[in-house]
């Protein structure tokens, strides 16, 4: 109990301000997201320049295997950090060292399978992932290299997690910005200078994941809350659970994203040969709204998860209501971030579809309704990336899970099966604000039901807070 007390009295998480501590947690968390997201973005930006839509389309066709690459090392990142942060609001700092070190081990395996089964069945994958005879040959040699690459996004991505949870958030935002400036200088060396077209976009990503990968190994020699040795990273069955149980509504979240993009993909090809704008049109096009809106996402997903470990600390220790103010200033701003992504995606479309590339015609006027139909009701988004995240903080990864697979997989794939079939190419746009409105309902019946809960146990706590006194 002393050990408890004395670890909730010297930790930020237990004293300073809530609204603080969001900002100095969440700003570096979302820098760290965003370069994530931005490896991408910047590829397919000087691959429209350099090689044209199809480059682009290329891209699309890989782009899902990093998703899935992101599922998992979010998964075991994520759920450690979750670990970390409720076990240190315990005071049980053994249990915290044990979890990080069970969660490195794990996503180093992972990481090493994932790489090697997506390059040994890298053109089937290709081909359930939309990639048509147009965009097989740009396809196969970016996903090769990006392939490859694979454990030196997902190791530092997990390690990042727990950085912020350890309480360095600069440094998991470091350690990312350095390899999305390392990309940033030699996308257009390689595409421009070397003419080395989408193989050279994937070089420049993988050798800044290389440089972000050996930033995060560095931390573990230096961790704030404790000294890693070699017992934390002998496997404990039971540990190894909690923690993937912890992150499993993160891997949901993502890993939702690839099925979705497969079958989203593979419907824009076939009802976009249907339509005017033929198969690959629709295909880029719809692609580069999905990743500007993982810019978003990652905004929003950032702001959640750096209020994650103040949440999961003082509910540790039975703090509640730092834990409701902390929900309900995650909860604001997302929503204040979201409604202006709306406004941009409404009534300035076009400004972000020419960062692109220089196309005209039918592509522009899809990008255009792509924007402003699939990405209709995002400012609901941040609502329900929000509840997500407290769920998994507070420990309770199953309804984290529902609300998470709720919109990327129960709403989402009947709609995008059924809505096709009366509208066309379009219906397939449609799909993303049904999703998005259904998800948000199911969100407020959570957020109510929780806030009851947390009610309830802040008064049971109280008279025994007053007998202590």
């Amino acid at each position: 109990m002393m050990e408890k007390e004395a670890a909730e009295a010297k930790s930020p998480f237990a004293t300073e301000p809530i609204g603080r501590l969001i900002v100095k947690f969440a700003v570096p968390c979302v820098i760290s997201l965003l370069v994530n997201s931005l490896y991408n973005i910047v590829d397919q930006i000087f691959i429209g320049w350099g090689v044209g839509y199809l480059g682009n389309g290329a891209t699309n066709a890989v782009f899902p295997i990093t998703i899935v690459a992101l599922a998992l090392c979010l998964m075991i990142g994520d759920g450690g950090a979750a670990y970390l942060s409720l076990k240190l609001g315990e005071g049980d700092i053994d249990s915290a060292k044990r979890g990080v070190g069970n969660a490195i081990i794990m996503v180093v395996a992972v990481s090493i399978v994932l790489a090697a089964v997506f390059l040994i069945l890298i053109e089937p994958i290709l081909n359930l992932f939309g990639a048509t005879d147009a965009l097989w040959d740009y396809a196969l040699q970016y996903g090769t290299i990006i392939g490859f690459g694979l454990p030196f996004m997902m190791i530092p991505g997990a390690i990042n997690s727990m950085i912020r949870a350890d309480g360095s958030p600069k440094y998991a935002m470091l350690s990312m910005a350095l390899g999305a400036v390392i990309n940033t200088i030699l996308d257009p060396v390689f595409i421009f200078i070397f003419h080395m077209g989408v193989q050279g976009a994937a070089i420049a990503t993988v050798i800044g994941q290389v440089a972000t990968f050996i930033m995060a190994v560095t931390y573990l020699f230096r961790f704030k809350t404790f000294r890693i040795d070699c017992t934390a990273f002998v496997l404990k069955a039971k540990t190894c659970a909690t923690v993937l149980s912890l992150g499993i509504s993160s891997f949901i979240t993502q890993f939702a994203i690839t099925i979705v993009m497969a079958l989203t993909n593979n419907l824009l090809v076939s009802y976009g040969a249907l339509s005017i704008y033929g198969s690959e049109i629709p295909m880029t096009a719809t692609g580069i709204v999905m990743k500007v809106n993982q810019i978003l996402i990652s905004i929003l997903v950032g702001i959640a998860v750096g209020a994650q470990p103040i949440i999961g600390f003082n509910y540790g220790a039975k703090d509640f209501t730092r834990v409701k103010k902390a929900l309900d200033i995650a909860i604001v701003v997302s929503e204040i971030i979201a409604i202006i992504a709306f406004l941009i995606f409404q009534f300035a479309p076009m400004t972000v579809v020419s960062l692109f590339g220089s196309e005209e015609g039918l592509y522009n006027e899809f990008a255009v309704m792509a924007f402003r139909t699939f990405l209709l009701l995002c400012p609901l988004t941040g609502f329900q990336t929000v509840i997500a995240v407290y769920l998994q903080a507070v420990g309770k990864p199953i309804k984290s899970a529902i609300l998470s697979l709720a919109r990327q997989i129960i709403f989402f794939v009947p709609a995008a099966l059924i809505l096709p079939k009366f509208l066309g190419v379009v219906g397939v746009l449609w799909t993303g604000p049904v999703a998005d409105g259904l998800a948000f309902l199911l969100s407020v019946g959570l957020l109510i039901y929780e806030r009851k809960q947390l009610k309830g146990m802040e008064t049971a706590e109280s008279p025994a807070e007053m007998e202590i006194q």
